[in-house]
């Protein structure tokens, strides 16, 4: 069997596979990860690296179900697409509003206020509120073109990494080593307790958003090929980028160091480059920063478009620039709810990190439906055309969905923040629920967990 039919708005199809890595790369790569994997090895010390190796397992499982499902059913709702087809619209809605849409405001938004905070300490009084202007450019080279939005994309990512590999080359080369010795980061990996399962909550963090590529498959050459290659080489280059900068950290500083800042990334630079390592923390700053903005603002836009070809959302979702193809409504709608939280929490970075926090519990949750519906699809459509097929089915879905439950439990370090995530996790998801309720019910006249043939979904 073939996609039946096409969308009657259709998006440019100009996305490579050097784009894709640097989409999926890009909005993996932010600051807040940068910090996570820092204070990771601070904590945990030679254990994280072996933290790290079961995170990127993980990370394999999401990818490889990911795959499959973008390309069994190649539409920009992404998630939505899938799980229409596999449970129902309910579930699909829910899913892609809690799921992404919360974590993707409250994320970008603590992203902005780091960035504003590490160029306030490294040029005190100089920049300003940069996040503004980050996230006004980045809207308007969005609302410009796909191909706009890659090249700047393929800026920002390779540059980015250009900047963590030497990072982590000057600190495996520096001659005043007051950390570890790296020779005991293989008895750290080989002799680890259940302690580690807590650090892999860290670094499984570092690892989330590649599939943030399967929403611009409608937009990707040969998406066969360059949709599971792009995650699946994100994923290895990332591990290589971490363990990099890890082992630099590992090093070159004591873990106390690391776990007492708020920012380590700018106290290893410190250390390595001395007070001419302002320019490098910098230049690692914006386009960390600037490079997760990018693709998010790219991506999550066209999840609403996919929706709203699904019936899940009002119609104007589906509007496009009618010159640039891009759609431009839900590009300001993203913008404008990432300004609500910077507007009204402009002093208190701790409530929206905690915000951040549980939307990406609910994230969790997200990668948990994932892979159900691959399942579910197996099952339903048994004989229907695959491109790609997840290796070693069904052992990747069942070990990630026992990783991420293990993740939504154990979310946060301390029971007072875990009891506080839970609680905004569940406001997001009842908010979400209500919607997807009303919406299903009233606007769609369908039940909840009625499900959508898959001719009918590649058709609308």
């Amino acid at each position: 069997m073939v996609p039946v039919g096409r969308p009657a708005v259709e998006l440019k199809r100009v996305l490579g596979l050097p784009a894709l890595f640097a989409v999926a790369v890009g909005v993996v790569v932010a600051q807040g990860v940068v910090v996570s994997i820092l204070q990771g090895v601070g904590i945990g010390g030679a254990s994280f690296f072996a933290a790290l190796l079961i995170a990127f397992a993980l990370t394999l499982c999401y990818v490889f179900t990911f795959s499959e499902l973008a390309l069994m059913l190649p539409r920009a709702g992404s998630i939505s697409s899938y799980t229409e087809v596999a449970i129902g619209h309910f579930p699909a809605i829910v899913a892609t509003i809690a799921g992404y849409l919360a974590p993707a405001v409250f994320g970008l938004s603590a992203e902005l206020f780091l960035l504003d905070e590490i160029l306030d300490v490294l040029y005190p009084d100089t920049f300003g509120s940069i996040g503004w202007i980050v996230l006004v450019v980045f809207v308007m080279l969005n609302v410009l073109g796909v191909d706009v939005f890659s090249k700047a994309q393929n800026l920002l990512a390779y540059l980015m990494l250009a900047g963590l590999i030497g990072v982590g080359v000057a600190g495996l080369i520096h001659a005043d080593a007051a950390g570890a010795s790296v020779d005991s980061i293989v008895e750290g990996i080989t002799h680890v307790d259940a302690n580690v399962f807590t650090l892999t909550v860290m670094a499984m963090w570092s690892f989330m958003a590649l599939e943030f590529v399967c929403p611009m498959i409608e937009e990707v050459k040969n998406p066969g090929k360059n949709i599971p290659r792009s995650m699946i080489a994100a994923a290895v280059a990332l591990l290589v980028i971490y363990f990099l900068v890890a082992l630099a950290a590992y090093r070159v500083l004591p873990g106390i160091a690391l776990t007492e800042s708020d920012i380590p990334h700018w106290v290893l630079i410190l250390e390595l480059f001395g007070e001419h390592g302002k320019l490098i923390m910098a230049v690692l700053a914006i386009t960390a920063t600037c490079s997760t903005i990018n693709t998010v603002i790219a991506t999550i836009p066209r999840m609403l478009f996919g929706m709203a070809h699904n019936h899940q959302m009002p119609a104007i979702f589906m509007k496009v620039h009618p010159r640039t193809k891009t759609p431009w409504v839900g590009i300001v709608f993203v913008a404008l709810l990432i300004m609500v939280p910077l507007i009204l929490l402009r002093n208190q970075q701790g409530i929206i990190l905690t915000l951040m926090i549980s939307a990406a519990a609910v994230w969790l949750v997200s990668y948990v439906i994932a892979h159900i519906d691959l399942i579910v699809l197996r099952k339903k459509y048994s004989d229907y055309n695959r491109p790609f097929k997840s290796p070693w089915y069904p052992l990747p879905q069942i070990l990630g969905i026992t990783g991420m439950v293990y993740m939504i439990i154990n979310n946060s370090p301390s029971s007072a923040m875990r009891s506080q995530v839970y609680t905004n996790a569940g406001v997001m998801v009842i908010i979400a629920g209500v919607y997807a309720w009303l919406w299903v019910t009233f606007k769609m006249k369908r039940k909840l967990f009625d499900t959508e043939p898959i001719e009918k979904a590649l058709s609308d």
